[in-house]
């Protein structure tokens, strides 16, 4: 079986590495006039090479300082990298910010090519061949081989195939290989139209693969669109996947609505933000360090945004030092948990840092405690539960699935660790309705338990006379609960001996009034004598005058039990339980239904009580809404609203 991969050039420009490219493959990588013209490479071109059990996808980079975002842009989805150094010119600064490029977008594997050998002294070659390998000494080059070639003479060659053969072997045992059975994923590095086939965009596909009539996503953008061609290095071909070049014929968008920056991925793989946190490194060569609030250029995929630099845990960052930080960006980017990134600085444009992504869908991390740090570094665990973990806990309040551990955490197998992380008590499953599931990280579900009793202790304090309060409250303070979730938080705290709850009313432990034992007793003598008086109840004169106790709270105590919605207020001094004004209601809804109307003495004995009480109780529900008083008849006055014009 082949095994594909991407390999890209790199080095100074004019140091042949498109001759070199051209020599290997037979192909001209130079398509643009322009390129022609000038003798350089301005837009990445594309090749390929067969090496028997490995197929190279090459993709041809430019050197030129003024193109390096286009080689950044090339970089993306490569598996090793081939560093070309010119034998008579030696090393120059963009063979050094390529490197650099390089080792901070995770190359694990590569080689040297040294080009140009037929036009320097095999001595001056030795002294470049010294500067390359104390340039190269730390890096993923440091013992790659480094063969001597001539794209005109033909001389290394055959030596720089096997040594590229070595290489590429080398790669294939890298654990990207097994990126190959997650979701597409594709950044788009080039977008154009042909004419009666419409749309095509390429890349190199860095995971998954694809197949004619797919329904892809173009990101940022939620663009819909399907699969009608496939092509690898100019074959048509039924599928691409992971390792190789590709160009797609795409139904549904025109190729001006596209453009490098964007990825083509499966449906719901990607999410796009403006906020990423990553592990930033500053490279030791940098100038000078990077500030809090910095604004420099990040480069991720075959995007390059503006961005504003939040450092997490220092003011300053120091040449050689790293970070975590939350990059500001101004515009939307996708990316994956350990996706590379390049930071350049914004004036003049040099290469000062990279960092890896550590949170995708970032919210923002306001001064962060040592918690929140330390979940920062489990995210750059080696352990996959570890890893998880911490991830769900920075997802929040957002409505995730287990599937999208592949993309907040890289985990291969997300279904399995999302089961594991269940049982091991990091993660709780809450039904919101019979379909529904959300699912939460138990630290976010801690901390709703403080929001939630933050915010019943603040309408505590704006009810000062209350005990209880009403849950329609409670979840207006709280709009962004599902009620599922709000349920599930007050029974855990309930557990926990923090609130109490009656019905419809939750109490914060330790709010409310100050009750002595004595009062507590008298408010639920009282509350109870109000429940069998009826609509005949005692005034708040007669019930002080019964009181055997605590006389002189019973006003106090009236006004709180009316406080708390166990008592409701008809008039001053004349209070009704609720379940009594709830009855009495329902009583009087029948007769005055279907329009018709009730006067005051047929109310009073359908009540069968005094004008002492009737009087006082039908003006509280023409208070209330509940009836529309005109002269002496009442109506039910919802039913007449629902039968206005």
């Amino acid at each position: 079986m082949t095994i594909d991969l991407i390999l890209g050039t790199a080095g100074h420009i004019d140091h042949g590495k498109t001759a070199l490219v051209r020599a290997l493959t037979g192909v001209d990588t130079d398509r643009l006039p322009e390129e022609k013209k000038r003798g350089i490479t301005i837009e990445l071109g594309f090749a390929y090479l067969d090496l028997g059990e490995y197929r190279l996808g090459i993709v041809d980079v430019p050197g030129h300082e003024r193109f390096v975002r286009n080689m950044l842009a090339g970089a993306t989805g490569m598996d090793l990298a081939m560093l070309v150094v010119a034998a008579d010119d030696s090393v120059k600064p963009q063979t050094r910010e390529h490197l650099e490029i390089l080792r901070l977008l995770n190359f694990e594997t590569g080689l040297i090519a040294i080009t140009k050998a037929d036009l320097a002294d095999p001595d001056w070659i030795e002294l470049v061949e010294d500067e390359v390998r104390a340039l190269t000494t730390g890096t993923f080059l440091a013992d790659a081989p480094l063969v001597r070639t001539s794209a005109v003479t033909g001389l290394g060659l055959d030596t720089l195939r096997t040594a590229l053969t070595a290489a590429a072997q080398r790669a294939a045992r890298s654990q990207r290989m097994a990126m190959i059975q997650a979701p597409l994923r594709m950044a788009i590095d080039r977008s154009f139209t042909i004419a009666g086939h419409g749309t095509v965009v390429t890349g190199s596909v860095s995971s998954g693969r694809v197949r004619l009539g797919d329904e892809l996503v173009i990101e940022p953008g939620a663009v819909q669109v399907r699969v009608r061609g496939l092509q690898n290095h100019d074959r048509t071909v039924e599928e691409v996947h992971r390792g190789q070049r590709a160009a797609i014929n795409l139904a549904g968008v025109r190729h001006e609505a596209i453009g490098r920056g964007q990825e083509l991925a499966t449906p719901g793989h990607l999410v796009p933000s403006r906020l990423v946190t990553a592990m930033l490194s500053l490279l030791p060569s940098a100038a000078r360090p990077l500030k809090h609030r910095s604004r420099v250029r990040i480069h991720v995929g075959t995007a390059e945004l503006l961005a504003t630099v939040a450092l997490l845990d220092r003011t300053s960052l120091a040449p050689g030092d790293s970070a975590p930080a939350q990059l500001f960006l101004n515009g939307l980017a996708v990316t994956a948990w350990s996706q590379p990134l390049v930071i350049r600085s914004e004036s003049p444009l040099e290469t000062i840092g990279g960092g890896r992504v550590l949170d995708p869908n970032a919210e923002r991390l306001r001064r962060p405690g040592e918690t929140v740090l330390r979940l920062l570094t489990d995210l750059q665990s080696p352990d996959a539960l570890c890893r998880a973990s911490a991830a769900l806990y920075f997802a929040g309040l957002r409505d995730w699935q287990a599937r999208d551990l592949v993309r907040l955490a890289g985990i291969d197998t997300p279904d399995d660790v999302y089961q594991a992380l269940v049982q091991a008590g990091h993660v709780r499953e809450i039904a919101v309705s019979p379909t529904r599931t959300r699912r939460f990280h138990r630290r976010v579900l801690e901390q709703l338990e403080t929001r939630v009793a933050a915010a019943l202790g603040k309408l505590h304090a704006r009810h000062p006379l209350r005990s209880k309060i009403d849950r329609p409250q409670l979840v207006a303070a709280l709009p962004y609960l599902d009620d599922a979730v709000l349920a599930a938080v007050l029974s855990d705290l309930r557990r926990a001996g923090r609130v109490q709850m009656a019905g419809d009313t939750i109490a914060l432990a330790g709010c409310g009034p100050k009750l002595s034992q004595n009062e507590r007793k008298l408010l639920d003598e009282l509350i109870q004598t109000f429940r069998q008086a009826g609509i005949q109840s005692p005034s708040a004169e007669e019930c002080q005058q019964r009181a055997t106790r605590s006389q002189q709270s019973v006003p106090q105590l009236l006004a709180l039990a009316a406080a708390n919605g166990d008592l409701v207020e008809v008039a001053a001094g004349y209070y009704l339980h609720r379940d009594v004004d709830r009855q009495v209601q329902t009583l009087l809804r029948a007769p005055l239904s279907d329009g018709r109307s009730l006067t005051l003495s047929e109310i009073r004995e359908l009540l069968a009580t005094t004008r002492k009480y009737a009087v006082p109780y039908c003006e509280y529900l023409d208070r209330i809404g509940f009836t529309r008083r005109d002269g002496d008849r009442r109506w039910l006055a919802a039913e007449d609203a629902t039968k206005s014009p």
